[in-house]
């Protein structure tokens, strides 16, 4: 089969890329940008993969970023800690790809693209493990980008996750969240401008509903489609790939469904698999995943059944880690097609996490890899975490949210569907009663924290005492931010669910991201990036930006190895 020519397909390129999430996109600029003609197929009808819904946040150890703000990094350190927490059958070499690369990639992506990062004051979520780093400065945050430079390109990019955004539709910024979350000084101000900004973007208001200052997720993904629409990288949506074409033991091309037909699409050059995970495919689930077994709960976005990862295991790709997730909490409302991360709630005070007996289990401030661990391990051997229940006091219930539900907005005013599933009672027993569960080890749980909260400390499971529970504990609530007696009812609780933020077993890749055949040699032109490759994490997940860091690193590496440059 001659790849030259076009007689055997219906469109060549030099690099296809299938998927549309922040690590395809950052695979297909580079490649561009090296001089490659370059095509990228989604298979959804709208662009940006869950790396739109998500937080943005990337892990780089080392940014020049970073540096500026006088933060000295160690490679070597932040190898020491990413080997301790992956996988044994994860290899060092690419973990050290990482490492060595985040960076560069990162330079790289801000020299050449409208991205901009801000290093963050964010701890590792180990931070007390050896190279960890308590004070941050790896993980980084995307800067606000203006989604009107998209043109018509902005009606089709993926929307915001309900968790990251404000009444369904208005985008927010971390800073912002904090600032909404802790009432500061002119939060009402700050939000009513929002408003007003998101109402009158006319006339595109009146024919979207989508908020066109980009944040989070939506930032990084808006600003890596403009680059790629200022280089003339077409993008082509409602496009699933069906399989791979092999020429011998190359990868020579993919059958897309395009427009009404099927294609045959030649790459010269090789085939980029950026298409995320198994999320939503149960059958997947079913076969591979003990631990986290419902697609419902889980918060990657409904086009990712596996297709690119079952498509490259029918040529003879090598799978490692298919068990293992981006382990997470989630709220689920009722309705709605995914979970809802659960990421600053339960370290606030004023809240604990009970299962189905009304006992505590669990350091509710932990990240949120490790309490959904913790929940999918506990539902597992004892079959009472799922779900489990957040539950709260008036104050709380006042002050902070809850996953959906709101503060300062009355019960009665809530959505229908998040007052379905809310559970209220005068008193303690009350509350057990419509939860149903025990109301006296309800009671004597909640007394016995109350005790131990009154004087700051958790003496069952050390909550408050970590630098990362700190973090998103409430700073004027002393002496212990995270940890506060649940006293004044009504009382609260909302059911929280084990679930995860997109599966992170795949397609075994070396450290050029290259895809490994059962015989361990890498099957020409193929390679994976992102959830569709074996996360270099392993089941590990050691700080806020090590989905997205890998995703777009690995593409990045990629990018260069398949166009031979080092530009």
């Amino acid at each position: 089969m001659d790849i030259q020519s076009k007689s055997d397909w219906d469109k060549v390129v030099d690099v296809l890329v299938v998927g549309s999430g922040a690590g395809g996109l950052v695979t297909a600029l580079a490649a561009s940008q090296n001089h490659a003609d370059v095509l990228i197929i989604e298979k959804a009808e709208r662009w940006g993969g869950t790396s739109a819904t998500s937080g943005g946040g990337i892990w780089i150890p080392g940014s020049h970023l970073a540096a500026q703000t006088g933060f000295e990094d160690d490679l070597d350190d932040a190898f020491t800690y990413i080997r301790a927490l992956s996988a044994d059958n994860v290899p060092d070499e690419n973990i050290r790809a990482y490492i060595d690369n985040a960076a560069p990639m990162l330079r790289w992506l801000t020299d050449n693209t409208g991205v901009r990062y801000a290093p963050m004051p964010y701890p590792d979520y180990h931070a007390e493990n050896e190279g960890g780093s308590p004070t941050g400065f790896r993980t980084h945050l995307p800067l606000d980008f203006d989604g009107r430079k998209l043109g018509k390109h902005a009606r089709t990019q993926r929307v915001s996750s309900p968790a990251a955004n404000l009444f369904g539709y208005l985008n927010w910024s971390f800073e912002e969240t904090h600032i909404l979350l802790h009432r500061s000084k002119g939060w009402l101000t700050g939000l009513m401008r929002s408003m007003a900004r998101y109402w009158f973007d006319l006339p595109f208001r009146l024919t979207s509903r989508k908020d066109r200052r980009l944040t989070l997720g939506n930032a990084l993904t808006g600003a890596l489609r403009e680059a790629l629409d200022r280089r003339s990288v077409p993008l082509w949506l409602n496009s699933p790939m069906s399989d791979l074409v092999m020429d011998g033991n190359r990868i020579a091309g993919a059958v897309v469904s395009h427009e009404g037909r099927t294609m045959r699409i030649g790459a010269r050059k090789g085939v980029v698999l950026a298409a995320g995970g198994f999320d939503k495919n149960q059958d997947m689930r079913d076969r591979h995943m003990e631990l986290y077994t419902s697609s419902q709960l889980s918060g990657g976005v409904s086009s990712n059944t596996g297709d690119s990862i079952r498509a490259g295991s029918r040529v003879g790709a090598k799978t490692m880690n298919l068990q293992s997730a981006w382990a997470a909490p989630v709220f689920h409302v009722p309705g709605e097609d995914r979970g809802r991360l659960s990421t600053i709630e339960r370290a606030l005070p004023g809240c604990i996490m009970v299962n189905q007996s009304g006992e505590r289990y669990m350091n509710e401030a932990s990240s949120y890899h490790i309490a959904g661990q913790t929940m999918a391990r506990r539902e597992r051997e004892h079959g009472d975490a799922s779900p489990s229940w957040m539950v709260f006091d008036r104050k709380f219930r006042h002050k902070y949210p809850m996953g959906p539900l709101l503060p300062l907005v009355p019960d009665r005013l809530q959505s229908r569907a998040v007052r379905k599933i809310m559970k209220k009672g005068d008193t303690v027993e009350d509350l057990a009663r419509n939860m149903g569960v025990d109301a006296d080890r309800l009671s004597a749980t909640i007394a016995r924290f109350n005790t131990h909260a009154a004087q700051g400390e958790d003496p069952d499971f050390n909550r408050g005492e970590a630098t990362y529970d700190k973090m998103y504990g409430d700073p004027a609530n002393t002496p212990n931010p995270c940890l506060r007696p649940l006293s004044e009812g009504p009382f609260y609780a909302m059911p929280i669910y084990p679930g995860d933020i997109g599966t992170n077993g795949g397609l075994v890749t070396d450290d050029k991201a290259r895809v490994m055949g059962e015989d361990d040699t890498p099957i020409p032109g193929l390679y994976a990036v992102g959830n569709n490759a074996a996360s270099s994490m392993g089941e590990s997940y050691p700080g806020a930006g090590v989905t997205l860091g890998p995703a777009m690193t690995f593409g990045y590496i990629a990018a260069r190895d398949l166009t031979g440059s080092n530009e």
